[in-house]
Parts: C-alpha cells; sequence; structure tokens
C-alpha cells in the first residue's frame, strides 16, 4: 500500500484549504488564509505562533464555534472521520449532529480556566454534564466517572473537588478539571489551545506529561496550541508555524529546531530566553524579519541565523562581573527585616481571627540601586504578597521596611503617598490595571497630575507624549482606549504609567507571564533599555526561572512564605542548593536536541508497548 492511501487510512481530522474572515467597520480581515494539513490517529500536532497569526481561530473553526456573522469561512472544508456519523464535513452539519461531535468526539481545552467554567456550579456538576448528555449515565454512574476523572488528571482530594466551585482552587486545578471534561467522553480528537500559558512551570511540566499519559492510555490525537515552541517540542511528532493567517512551515520537531528555514520560525526560537548562554538583549522576530532594501538591492535583516543572533547578543563573562562591582558599591535602597504578611481565613465571634495563612514568613533582605533582584517561585508560595507588602499595598503584620532612608512600615496616610512617587508596581494583567473609561493620555497623565509633577495640561500632555515614545509606542495612541490595544501594547501603556512618576524603584509582577515569547522578549528589552536610562531599580517577580536568569543579577528563590535560596544567576542554575530549585529548573521547557530526543524516544516507546502488549 503506498504512503498516500495509508494516511488516508490513518486521517481522523483533515483540513483543506480553510479560509476563515471577519467583517469590521465595512473592512474584511483575513484570519485563516488557505490552511491545509491532516491529523493522524494518536498523533499530536503543535500549531505555533504569535497572538493573530490565526492558531487559535483554525481551532475554534474545527469545532465550528466561531459565530457567523461577523465570521464566515469563505472556502474550506474540516473533514473528521466521526465514530457516529463516518467521514463528515464540519463545517457543514447539521446542529444535531454537530452536538453529537463536540465535546463527545472532539474535545477542547480552552486557554483560561476561569473564563471557561461555569462560576455558578461545582467542577463535578460542569463534567458530570458531558457525561449525562453524551454517554446517557445515571447520575450516580456518572458521579463516580466523574470522580475517577479527577484522580486519572491527578487532581489531589477528588472527592472534595468534586464538590468545589472553580475560584476555590488553583490556576493549575482548574486547567486540570478542563482536561478531565475534555476527556471525559474519549473523545478522537482532543484540541487543547494555549492550555499551559501563565501557569507555573513545575505545574506545566505536570499538564504536559498528563496530556502525553492520556494520550498513550487513549489512542487520542491532540493538536497543541501555544505561542511558545519550546512547550510545543515536549509534546509534538509534528510543528505547524502559522503567520498572519498562513502556514508558513511545517515538519517534524526535529527539522523546525535544527533546520528552521522561514525567518519567522527563526525569529520564534531565538527569542526565548535562554539557559545556556547570558545575553545582553533578546533577539526579536522583527530582527529576522525583511526590514527594507540595502543600497545594492539586497534583503535587508538583521540577523540571518539564530547562532548569529545569540553570538552577537551573548554577554562576556567580564562583563557580568563588572555589572555587579557596580551594584554593590554603594548601600543597599531597600532593606527588608524580618516581614510577615498573614491573612485570616476564619474569623471569630468579634472578628478576631481565629486561623490564618502566613504567605510571607520572616523575610529578610537587601536591595542595591541600580539592581535587579528575580523573586521567584511557584504560585502561592508568597512572592506577590511580598511585593504588595513592600509597596504597603498590602499590610504587613511584622518586620521592618526601610526604602531609601523612609520606614516605609510606619508611614501613613499623605506620607506614604508621596513615598509611593518613589516606589512603582507593574502588575500581571495589563487589562485589568487600566481603567476602561480612561484614554491612554489620561491614564498616564493621571500620576503626573495627583503628584503635581508637571503643572498644567499643555505640560503634562507634552510629557504624556514623551512617555508613549520612550515605550515604543506613539503620541497619536494618546486619545485611545485600552480595549483598542494588543496585550503587549497595554504592557507598555501599564510601564509607562509606571515611568510618570520618575520612581527609583519598579516592581514587576508577572508583568510578562501571559504575554507571547516574542512580545515578552520585546518587553523585556525594554524594561532593560529603561533601567540603563534612568539608573532604575528593579524587583522583578516571575515563575519563569529562564526569564528570572536573563533580567536578574541575583534571584531570589521562595517556598512556603520562605527565601529559601539567594544566589548570582549562573552559580544558582549551575549548582542549586535546594531540592525545591533544582525541581523549579528540571521543569523548563528546554527545547534542546537532547531533550526532543528523549521526547520522541518515549513517545515511540509507548506506542510500541501498546501495539505489541494491548491488554497491558
Amino acid at each position: 500500500m503506498d504512503k498516500a492511501k495509508l494516511s488516508d487510512l490513518t486521517t481522523i481530522l483533515h483540513v483543506d484549504q480553510l479560509h476563515v474572515s471577519f467583517m469590521s467597520h465595512g473592512r474584511e480581515t483575513r484570519a485563516v488564509d488557505d490552511v491545509s494539513f491532516k491529523l493522524h490517529r494518536g498523533e499530536t500536532i503543535g500549531i505555533v505562533g504569535e497572538s493573530g497569526s490565526g492558531k487559535s481561530v483554525t481551532a475554534l473553526s474545527i469545532m465550528n464555534l466561531i459565530a457567523t456573522p461577523p465570521a464566515s469561512y469563505n472556502t474550506g472544508k474540516v473533514w473528521f472521520n466521526s465514530r457516529q456519523f463516518g467521514k463528515v464535513d464540519i463545517l457543514n452539519l447539521p446542529a444535531r449532529k454537530l452536538r453529537a461531535i463536540r465535546g463527545n468526539e472532539i474535545g477542547m481545552i480552552f486557554q483560561e480556566p476561569m473564563s471557561s467554567l461555569n462560576p455558578v456550579y461545582t467542577c463535578g456538576n460542569q463534567v458530570e454534564e458531558a457525561l449525562l448528555v453524551h454517554n446517557h449515565m445515571r447520575p450516580e454512574e456518572a458521579k463516580r466517572k466523574t470522580i475517577a476523572l479527577f484522580e486519572e488528571v491527578k487532581l489531589p482530594r477528588a472527592e472534595k473537588i468534586y464538590h468545589a466551585y472553580p475560584h476555590q482552587i488553583s490556576g493549575g486545578q482548574k486547567q486540570r478539571v478542563m482536561i478531565a471534561m475534555a476527556m471525559s467522553c474519549n473523545p478522537s480528537v482532543l484540541i487543547a489551545d494555549e492550555p499551559t500559558t501563565a501557569l507555573d512551570v513545575t505545574v506545566q511540566s505536570n499538564i504536559l506529561r498528563l496530556m502525553e499519559g492520556l494520550r498513550e492510555n487513549h489512542d487520542t490525537s491532540i493538536i497543541f496550541i501555544s505561542h511558545d515552541l519550546g512547550v510545543i517540542a515536549e509534546v509534538a511528532d509534528r510543528i505547524i508555524v502559522m503567520y498572519e493567517g498562513k502556514i508558513v512551515e511545517e515538519g517534524n520537531v526535529f527539522k523546525i529546531f535544527n533546520h528552521p528555514e522561514h525567518p519567522y520560525t527563526k525569529g520564534l526560537l531565538a527569542c526565548r530566553p535562554r539557559l545556556d548562554i547570558k545575553l545582553r538583549r533578546l533577539p526579536t522576530v522583527s530582527d529576522f524579519m525583511t526590514s527594507g532594501q540595502e543600497a545594492d538591492g539586497t534583503i535587508k535583516k538583521t540577523y540571518n541565523s539564530i547562532g548569529e543572533a545569540l553570538l552577537l547578543n551573548a554577554e562576556l563573562k567580564k562583563e557580568t562581573i563588572q555589572k555587579r562591582l557596580d551594584v554593590i558599591q554603594g548601600g543597599p535602597i531597600l532593606r527588608v527585616n524580618n516581614l510577615s504578611t498573614s491573612f485570616p481565613i476564619k474569623k471569630g465571634l468579634f472578628g478576631k481571627a481565629k486561623e490564618e495563612i502566613i504567605a510571607v514568613d520572616d523575610v529578610s533582605f537587601e536591595v542595591y540601586p541600580g539592581e535587579t533582584v528575580g523573586l521567584v517561585g511557584e504560585s502561592g508560595c508568597g512572592k506577590t504578597t511580598l511585593g504588595r507588602s513592600i509597596i504597603r499595598l498590602v499590610d504587613p503584620g511584622k518586620g521592618q521596611i526601610v526604602f531609601d532612608g523612609h520606614r516605609v512600615h510606619e508611614l501613613r496616610g499623605r506620607q506614604l503617598r508621596q513615598l509611593r512617587r518613589q516606589m512603582q508596581i507593574i502588575f500581571q494583567d495589563p487589562y485589568s490595571s487600566l481603567n476602561p473609561r480612561q484614554t491612554v493620555g489620561e491614564a498616564i497623565g493621571e500620576p503626573i497630575r495627583i503628584h503635581e509633577i508637571v503643572v498644567g495640561k499643555t505640560a503634562r500632555k507634552k510629557r504624556v507624549f514623551e512617555l508613549l515614545e520612550k515605550v515604543g509606542l506613539s503620541s497619536e495612541h494618546y486619545y485611545r482606549y485600552p480595549h483598542e490595544f494588543s496585550g503587549g501594547q497595554r504592557q507598555r501603556i501599564c510601564i509607562a504609567r509606571a515611568l510618570a512618576t520618575n520612581p527609583k524603584f519598579i516592581i514587576c509582577d508577572e508583568s510578562v507571564s501571559a504575554l507571547d515569547v516574542s512580545v515578552q522578549a520585546q518587553v523585556l528589552n525594554l524594561l532593560n533599555d529603561l533601567k540603563k536610562e534612568f539608573k532604575f531599580t528593579y524587583l522583578f517577580i516571575s515563575h519563569d526561572l529562564s526569564v528570572i536568569k536573563f533580567m536578574a543579577d541575583r534571584i531570589f528563590v521562595m517556598n512556603n512564605g520562605k527565601l529559601v535560596e539567594i544566589g548570582y544567576p549562573d552559580a544558582l542554575f549551575e549548582r542549586p542548593k535546594e531540592e525545591y530549585t533544582r525541581n523549579l529548573i528540571n521543569a523548563i521547557p528546554k527545547g534542546d536536541v537532547e531533550d526532543i530526543r528523549k521526547a520522541q524516544l518515549r513517545r515511540r516507546l509507548a506506542y510500541a508497548r501498546k501495539t505489541l502488549f494491548p491488554n497491558t
């Protein structure tokens, strides 16, 4: 039998010349442009690209979940080999058959589990629903199956999670509930749309291993969508790279990582923060794309290869040492002594706390002027509470905070407001940090007006224009509202707002965790450029050790409210003292050839074991 016929026999899904457009204000935007690919039984395809590349629209089209209008499927087919109906085109199925396939034969894990789960139903109720509708189970049987699914996806205390509401469990646990829901009817195809974005590296690693196990145990075909090629390399057999609605490159994982051909693919690979070398600056996607022509007519690019980009941006050892010497010459700008912060979880008759959670537990450290301190740890370790306690957005229960000679823990009212001119914070979610009713100009100008940094409306407006240009935006953005910008642009606006008071110290609280790796690289480079220009001191909070390694002069590792390890990046990564730190480092998707080889071998062995010993 020839390869073409064999491929047809093993093909479970075939997206054929798909075009999807959106109409807005009389203009057509082509979101998916002539996309074609096949998914085989038991295979995992990784679809990678930046926000707006068309990868999520492609996934939603496979489920026929895009409303028409405003969208329209101009041409194309989505062929699916259904267990119930045979080979069907999902885009042209009647509603009854479509409902029978969705959630039953094709499952989907959405990017944001909190917005995908209904807050008024328990986690158990929401998983049971699919079993009751598609498998026609009795309620008692559906409950037993749901708890068994929760155990299979490694949820702790499955019975308790069954009765819990979404807001009562962590982000990683919510994502596991979504996976259990998607897998409840044993689908032939599972679509995972950014299932690990903004999750801790350890939780992310567990989710990836879990999905790999589900594929092996249930022979499920997976479409895994991500903006991070390092994550894709952990799970995929083949990779599809999308850019501006088109597939620009496709191949097996080894080919894409070892011999990328398209400049966009090279840019995506190069812009990820690295663990093996220290870079002065992260290469960006735009560095690899066409940027005009030279005088002789040749195409101009900053870099032609990933190796060239890394070589030209590598930081020499003596440069690293000199930076450290420059930092420690003066006295510390921030001293934190024996700081503790707790939250009551149960109150008595007169409002006195009977039980409490200690989020920050007896923490002490110093930060020097011009230094970037990286604070890393899993969700719930206390790092965000520590940052907010320093700036007094949360009042600590015990300890001392001394900033630039001011005893921050003792300040109140006007004195505290005045000090906040010098201490600013950039939050994780830029959209919720900005008032949707304020223009960008008003949002950035507000702290300038409140602290009377510049007097007069015209002078304030001029200052906002300057700040917009500093963060890579333009004066024309002054009159626009937050919803008119991308995630990366909104984060730049939040950075401009933080700069408005001319601070000395900035806390960056997971400020790049939800951004595409390409946009993340741009924002990290911007923060470093601003630090050089304005001599800032940063406390950079993140769960991602690869980002921390690129940004930080020193790294603080936090676990269960305590600082468990402090060190310089190179020493901490080469010789971590704590088991917790080693686990964080080992959980980072490295995307190197050896890791890819091990993952591929692991998948082949699992497939061979199942083929040769199907009943074990």
